[in-house]
């Protein structure tokens, strides 16, 4: 339990987590909707990944992050009360935004594969 509370007190994994609410996405996509480098966005993905809060799977040499339906069913409460309070992040509505700017376009070709 104390490394899932850890994964949740840093800003930047719950901003990560509020993307994947309600899609999966490709480490690029996540990178360029947040406008961090890929090794700050991998360590928070990794971090995410260990606590059982998300998947991933990989694509040709792409890897693409979801939520774990395992943490959502085991952990039902806690994730309700997740996916409220993610939404009423301050930059929850911006990164949405930048999400919306970058969705269909094949950012680093991993649409294509």
């Amino acid at each position: 339990m104390e490394e899932l509370f850890k994964a949740l007190s840093e800003p930047n994994r719950l901003r990560i987590l509020s993307l994947l609410l309600e899609d999966e996405m490709c480490v690029c996509e996540i990178e360029a909707c947040l406008s961090l480098t890929q090794s700050n966005i991998s360590r928070h993905l990794n971090s995410l990944k260990n606590c059982g809060i998300l998947e991933n799977y990989k694509k040709a040499q792409w890897v693409y992050y979801r939520t774990s339906e395992r943490f959502k069913s085991e952990n039902s409460e806690l994730w309700q009360y997740l996916v409220r309070m993610l939404k009423k992040l301050p930059s929850y509505q911006i990164d949405c935004e930048e999400c919306k700017k970058f969705k269909g376009k094949d950012l680093c070709n991993c649409k294509n594969n």
